[in-house]
């Protein structure tokens, strides 16, 4: 059988090494094509490899330091070169066998080493992190940028368009995804001066461009890809995130309050764990970081076993995809004079 590999930074994260493995345990038995790189303290990572029975579809590369998230992302691809990530990262480079790697580090280190070591595609005026996340209806939606270019151009909005909407058909199959670019209103004329200048340009291309949108339709399912610059993203992710678990700390907390709550909750109980289910961004695995020549996927820093067991998944399946030839595709015969 001809084996397909990705390569995971099995130290980055709250919970690794332990939950990388149990991922790995998950993802293994599910895909049986699949051989997997651990880069990491080599002595540990061979006894839970042995603890969980990985089996020989598991490669152990030694690298002895971490790369923790107070370190300057750029000084620490290029100086810690023992460490989980980076190695991960040479190993992704030289071998051509990797179809992508996963990391649940850093994400300022994650987003550098692609862009360092991997490269972006030709054309690309920036590589774009892109996450996914859950809706009410049940299907998911695309953000991007959610955090990795905090200060950008119409060029890099009208990319971060293109390389999602082409993510969106490949990855979930989505047919003529429906884009908005994220803003204050609905209206045509609304926003601050960078989506007041983006907002023709996305017109021209082509895409399914529905208009502005505000961040509170962000979870509404009316939307497959959701264009915005880092910073606004980012604002707009964490607070979805926050309020979700607000929410629910608040109906727990209720909950345990009273006694009629109690009884309630009896009752309830399956519809609030259906509640919750539909909202766990774990389901779709990590962010892809679009625009660099393999496949990146950045895990959220909590991930555990699941979370890394869907980014396995995603990653070996997006691997073996069209998407970086598509992505390139469409940047490079953009047809569109842009002013800066």
């Amino acid at each position: 059988m001809e084996y397909k590999k990705v390569v995971i930074d099995a130290y980055g994260g709250d919970n690794a090494p332990l939950e990388v493995v149990k991922g790995t345990k998950i993802v293994l038995e599910k895909i049986e094509d699949l051989k997997v790189v651990l880069t990491g303290k080599k002595e540990e990572l061979e006894k839970l490899a042995s603890e969980f029975d990985l089996g020989d579809r598991v490669e152990i590369v030694d690298a002895q330091d971490v790369i923790t998230n107070d370190e300057s992302p750029t000084t620490a691809i290029r100086t810690k070169t023992e460490s989980s990530l980076v190695k991960a990262f040479d190993m992704l480079k030289n071998d051509e066998n990797c179809l992508g790697i996963v990391s649940a580090g850093s994400t300022g280190a994650v987003l550098t080493g692609g862009f360092l070591k991997v490269g972006r595609l030709k054309g690309v005026s920036r590589p774009v992190l892109a996450p996914v996340l859950p809706t009410i209806k049940g299907t998911p939606v695309i953000l991007t940028d959610s955090g990795a270019n905090m200060d950008c151009k119409p060029i890099n909005l009208i990319h971060f368009a293109l390389m999602a909407s082409r993510y969106a058909e490949t990855m979930f199959g989505i047919k003529n995804p429906r884009v908005a670019l994220l803003s204050v209103g609905t209206e045509d004329h609304k926003g601050n001066d960078l989506v007041k200048r983006t907002f023709p340009y996305m017109k021209e291309l082509p895409i399914n461009f529905v208009g502005n949108m505000e961040a509170r339709d962000l979870l509404s399912g009316d939307y497959d890809v959701v264009v915005a610059d880092g910073f606004a993203g980012n604002v707009a992710l964490k607070s979805c995130e926050g309020t979700l678990k607000t929410l629910l700390d608040i109906l727990k907390t209720d909950i345990k309050s009273h006694t009629m709550s109690k009884i309630g909750y009896l009752f309830m109980k399956g519809t609030f764990k259906r509640l919750k289910s539909s909202f766990d961004y774990n389901q779709y695995g990590g962010s892809p970081f679009l625009g660099v020549n393999k496949v990146v996927i950045k895990c959220h820093g909590s991930s555990k076993a699941e979370s890394f067991y869907q980014s396995i998944k995603q990653c070996y399946e997006l691997g073996q995809s069209k998407l970086i030839e598509n992505i390139s595709t469409a940047v490079t015969n953009l047809d569109i004079k842009i002013e800066e």
